[in-house]
Protein backbone atom coordinates (compact mmCIF):
# COMPACT_ATOMS: atom_id res chain seq x y z
CA UNK A 1 0.00 0.00 0.00
CA UNK A 2 2.76 2.44 0.56
CA UNK A 3 4.65 1.94 -2.25
CA UNK A 4 1.41 2.49 -4.20
CA UNK A 5 0.95 5.85 -1.88
CA UNK A 6 4.23 7.23 -3.00
CA UNK A 7 4.11 5.80 -6.92
CA UNK A 8 1.11 7.63 -7.35
CA UNK A 9 2.44 10.59 -5.85
CA UNK A 10 5.75 10.69 -7.75
CA UNK A 11 3.74 10.17 -10.50
CA UNK A 12 1.02 13.04 -10.15
CA UNK A 13 3.58 15.17 -9.46
CA UNK A 14 5.49 14.33 -12.99
CA UNK A 15 2.44 15.09 -14.71
CA UNK A 16 2.55 18.84 -13.35
CA UNK A 17 5.51 19.52 -16.18
CA UNK A 18 2.64 18.58 -18.92
CA UNK A 19 1.51 22.49 -17.86
CA UNK A 20 2.60 23.74 -20.64
CA UNK A 21 0.15 22.12 -22.69
CA UNK A 22 -2.21 24.83 -22.49
CA UNK A 23 0.14 27.10 -24.26
CA UNK A 24 -0.68 24.77 -27.50
CA UNK A 25 -3.17 26.93 -28.46
CA UNK A 26 -1.72 30.23 -28.22
CA UNK A 27 -0.57 32.33 -31.20
CA UNK A 28 2.99 32.14 -31.54
CA UNK A 29 3.52 35.58 -31.68
CA UNK A 30 1.42 36.20 -28.69
CA UNK A 31 3.43 33.87 -26.57
CA UNK A 32 6.86 34.49 -27.57
CA UNK A 33 6.24 38.17 -26.52
CA UNK A 34 5.37 37.06 -22.94
CA UNK A 35 7.64 34.53 -22.92
CA UNK A 36 10.65 36.96 -21.83
CA UNK A 37 8.84 37.59 -18.80
CA UNK A 38 7.94 33.42 -17.86
CA UNK A 39 11.82 33.70 -18.30
CA UNK A 40 12.50 36.34 -15.56
CA UNK A 41 9.93 34.13 -13.54
CA UNK A 42 11.85 31.08 -13.92
CA UNK A 43 14.95 32.43 -12.60
CA UNK A 44 13.26 33.98 -9.20
CA UNK A 45 12.10 30.39 -8.75
CA UNK A 46 15.43 28.88 -9.39
CA UNK A 47 17.33 31.63 -7.37
CA UNK A 48 14.34 31.42 -4.47
CA UNK A 49 13.91 27.64 -4.26
CA UNK A 50 17.58 27.21 -4.18
CA UNK A 51 18.57 29.87 -1.15
CA UNK A 52 15.05 29.97 0.43
CA UNK A 53 14.64 25.76 0.49
CA UNK A 54 17.75 23.75 -0.82
CA UNK A 55 20.66 25.03 0.95
CA UNK A 56 19.17 25.78 4.11
CA UNK A 57 17.56 22.43 4.34
CA UNK A 58 21.37 20.92 3.28
CA UNK A 59 22.63 22.80 6.23
CA UNK A 60 20.02 21.44 8.62
CA UNK A 61 20.62 18.09 7.39
CA UNK A 62 24.74 18.21 7.74
CA UNK A 63 27.10 18.33 10.31
CA UNK A 64 29.94 20.39 8.27
CA UNK A 65 28.86 23.89 6.97
CA UNK A 66 32.42 23.98 4.75
CA UNK A 67 30.86 20.65 2.99
CA UNK A 68 27.76 21.40 2.04
CA UNK A 69 29.45 24.86 0.76
CA UNK A 70 31.69 22.43 -1.32
CA UNK A 71 29.10 20.72 -2.70
CA UNK A 72 27.44 23.63 -3.82
CA UNK A 73 30.52 25.05 -5.74
CA UNK A 74 30.73 21.39 -7.43
CA UNK A 75 27.39 21.98 -8.56
CA UNK A 76 28.34 25.21 -10.14
CA UNK A 77 31.45 23.86 -11.21
CA UNK A 78 29.80 20.63 -12.92
CA UNK A 79 26.99 22.55 -14.72
CA UNK A 80 29.67 25.23 -16.07
CA UNK A 81 31.20 21.89 -17.66
CA UNK A 82 28.71 20.86 -18.98
CA UNK A 83 27.59 23.62 -20.77
CA UNK A 84 31.12 24.23 -22.36
CA UNK A 85 31.36 20.58 -23.39
CA UNK A 86 27.27 21.14 -24.90
CA UNK A 87 28.34 24.59 -26.39
CA UNK A 88 32.02 22.91 -27.43
CA UNK A 89 30.21 20.04 -29.56
CA UNK A 90 27.16 21.83 -31.29
CA UNK A 91 29.57 24.52 -32.39
CA UNK A 92 31.54 22.19 -33.91
CA UNK A 93 28.98 19.94 -35.72
CA UNK A 94 27.32 22.76 -37.46
CA UNK A 95 26.54 26.36 -37.12
CA UNK A 96 25.75 27.73 -33.70
CA UNK A 97 22.62 29.12 -34.48
CA UNK A 98 21.45 25.35 -35.98
CA UNK A 99 20.78 24.39 -32.41
CA UNK A 100 18.70 24.76 -29.90
CA UNK A 101 20.65 27.42 -26.92
CA UNK A 102 23.10 25.30 -25.00
CA UNK A 103 21.38 26.39 -21.59
CA UNK A 104 18.23 24.96 -22.70
CA UNK A 105 19.91 21.30 -22.55
CA UNK A 106 21.50 22.56 -18.90
CA UNK A 107 17.82 23.82 -17.85
CA UNK A 108 16.99 19.74 -18.44
CA UNK A 109 19.88 18.60 -16.07
CA UNK A 110 19.36 20.72 -13.54
CA UNK A 111 15.36 20.01 -13.95
CA UNK A 112 15.82 16.44 -13.63
CA UNK A 113 17.85 16.40 -10.57
CA UNK A 114 16.08 18.51 -8.56
CA UNK A 115 12.86 16.33 -10.14
CA UNK A 116 14.96 13.23 -9.29
CA UNK A 117 15.83 14.71 -5.30
CA UNK A 118 12.12 15.76 -4.92
CA UNK A 119 11.41 12.21 -5.60
CA UNK A 120 14.03 10.90 -2.55
CA UNK A 121 12.17 13.46 -0.77
CA UNK A 122 8.48 12.06 -1.14
CA UNK A 123 9.58 8.52 -0.76
CA UNK A 124 11.44 9.20 2.20
CA UNK A 125 8.52 10.72 3.65
CA UNK A 126 5.93 8.10 2.92
CA UNK A 127 8.35 5.38 4.91
CA UNK A 128 7.93 7.81 8.01
CA UNK A 129 4.10 7.74 7.32
CA UNK A 130 1.53 7.68 4.80
CA UNK A 131 -0.20 11.73 6.15
CA UNK A 132 3.68 12.59 6.36
CA UNK A 133 3.87 11.28 2.76
CA UNK A 134 0.65 13.11 1.45
CA UNK A 135 1.48 16.38 3.03
CA UNK A 136 4.84 16.44 1.23
CA UNK A 137 3.33 15.89 -2.13
CA UNK A 138 1.23 18.50 -1.47
CA UNK A 139 3.94 21.01 -0.85
CA UNK A 140 6.10 19.79 -3.80
CA UNK A 141 3.32 19.80 -6.02
CA UNK A 142 2.55 24.02 -5.44
CA UNK A 143 6.33 23.91 -5.45
CA UNK A 144 6.89 22.30 -8.53
CA UNK A 145 3.96 24.30 -10.64
CA UNK A 146 5.78 28.38 -10.94
CA UNK A 147 8.95 26.28 -11.72
CA UNK A 148 7.99 23.71 -14.33
CA UNK A 149 5.98 26.81 -15.86
CA UNK A 150 9.43 28.57 -15.77
CA UNK A 151 11.42 25.93 -17.28
CA UNK A 152 8.94 24.83 -20.27
CA UNK A 153 9.31 28.80 -20.99
CA UNK A 154 13.20 28.61 -20.90
CA UNK A 155 13.37 25.93 -22.80
CA UNK A 156 10.81 27.45 -25.58
CA UNK A 157 13.04 30.53 -25.37
CA UNK A 158 15.91 28.49 -25.93
CA UNK A 159 15.06 27.27 -29.09
CA UNK A 160 13.13 24.50 -28.79
CA UNK A 161 9.68 24.14 -30.32
CA UNK A 162 6.68 23.28 -27.84
CA UNK A 163 5.98 20.17 -28.46
CA UNK A 164 9.41 19.25 -27.97
CA UNK A 165 9.89 21.22 -25.38
CA UNK A 166 7.18 19.43 -23.22
CA UNK A 167 8.18 16.08 -23.76
CA UNK A 168 11.08 16.68 -22.77
CA UNK A 169 9.84 18.82 -19.57
CA UNK A 170 7.79 15.54 -19.10
CA UNK A 171 10.69 13.34 -19.23
CA UNK A 172 12.97 15.08 -17.23
CA UNK A 173 10.07 15.08 -14.32
CA UNK A 174 9.76 11.46 -14.40
CA UNK A 175 13.46 10.96 -12.71
CA UNK A 176 11.13 12.08 -9.25
CA UNK A 177 9.62 8.35 -10.22
CA UNK A 178 13.40 6.62 -10.24
CA UNK A 179 14.03 8.79 -6.82
CA UNK A 180 10.96 7.16 -5.15
CA UNK A 181 12.09 4.37 -6.25
CA UNK A 182 15.48 4.19 -4.80
CA UNK A 183 14.59 5.43 -1.28
CA UNK A 184 11.74 2.83 -0.94
CA UNK A 185 14.29 0.18 -2.36
CA UNK A 186 16.55 0.72 -0.32
CA UNK A 187 15.12 1.88 2.47
CA UNK A 188 16.68 5.29 3.07
CA UNK A 189 19.83 2.69 4.00
CA UNK A 190 22.29 5.20 1.09
CA UNK A 191 23.71 6.87 3.96
CA UNK A 192 25.05 10.80 2.85
CA UNK A 193 23.08 10.60 -0.34
CA UNK A 194 20.32 12.85 -0.36
CA UNK A 195 23.22 15.38 2.01
CA UNK A 196 24.90 15.23 -1.26
CA UNK A 197 22.30 16.30 -3.95
CA UNK A 198 20.46 18.69 -2.51
CA UNK A 199 23.70 21.33 -2.47
CA UNK A 200 24.58 20.15 -5.65
CA UNK A 201 21.21 21.05 -7.11
CA UNK A 202 21.34 24.08 -5.53
CA UNK A 203 24.74 24.72 -6.95
CA UNK A 204 23.22 24.25 -10.51
CA UNK A 205 20.31 25.86 -10.04
CA UNK A 206 22.16 29.04 -8.95
CA UNK A 207 24.49 28.82 -12.09
CA UNK A 208 21.59 28.25 -14.80
CA UNK A 209 19.48 31.53 -13.13
CA UNK A 210 22.96 33.49 -12.80
CA UNK A 211 24.95 32.79 -15.50
CA UNK A 212 22.06 31.70 -18.57
CA UNK A 213 18.48 33.21 -17.49
CA UNK A 214 19.45 36.76 -16.14
CA UNK A 215 21.99 37.70 -18.67
CA UNK A 216 19.24 36.47 -21.42
CA UNK A 217 16.82 39.26 -19.55
CA UNK A 218 19.56 41.91 -20.13
CA UNK A 219 19.59 41.50 -24.07
CA UNK A 220 15.59 43.20 -23.61
CA UNK A 221 16.81 46.81 -22.33
CA UNK A 222 13.54 48.94 -23.11
CA UNK A 223 12.38 50.55 -19.61
CA UNK A 224 8.85 48.92 -19.37
CA UNK A 225 10.13 45.83 -20.08
CA UNK A 226 12.66 45.56 -17.42
CA UNK A 227 10.39 46.74 -14.99
CA UNK A 228 8.20 43.79 -15.68
CA UNK A 229 10.92 41.51 -15.65
CA UNK A 230 12.10 42.71 -11.93
CA UNK A 231 8.48 42.27 -10.88
CA UNK A 232 8.42 38.40 -12.55
CA UNK A 233 11.87 37.58 -10.90
CA UNK A 234 10.49 38.87 -7.51
CA UNK A 235 7.41 36.89 -7.96
CA UNK A 236 9.25 34.02 -8.27
CA UNK A 237 11.22 34.61 -5.04
CA UNK A 238 7.99 35.42 -3.88
CA UNK A 239 6.28 31.80 -4.79
CA UNK A 240 9.08 29.68 -3.59
CA UNK A 241 8.96 31.96 -0.09
CA UNK A 242 5.11 31.41 -0.02
CA UNK A 243 5.82 27.76 -0.10
CA UNK A 244 7.75 28.05 3.30
CA UNK A 245 3.90 28.63 4.75
CA UNK A 246 2.59 25.19 3.08
CA UNK A 247 5.43 23.36 3.78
Amino acid sequence: MLWIYALTSVFVVSLISLIGVFTLSIDRNKLYKYLIYIVSLSAGTLMGDAFIHLIPGAYEKSSSSTVVSLYILLGILVFFVLEKVIHWRHCHEEPCEKHPHPFSYIILMGDSLHNFVDGMVIGASYLVSIPVGIATTVAVVFHEIPQEIGDFASLIYGGFSRKKALILNFLSALMAVFGALLILSFDLKIDGLEEFLIPFAAGGFIYIAGTDLIPELHKHNEAKKGVFQVLAFLLGIGLMLGMLLVE
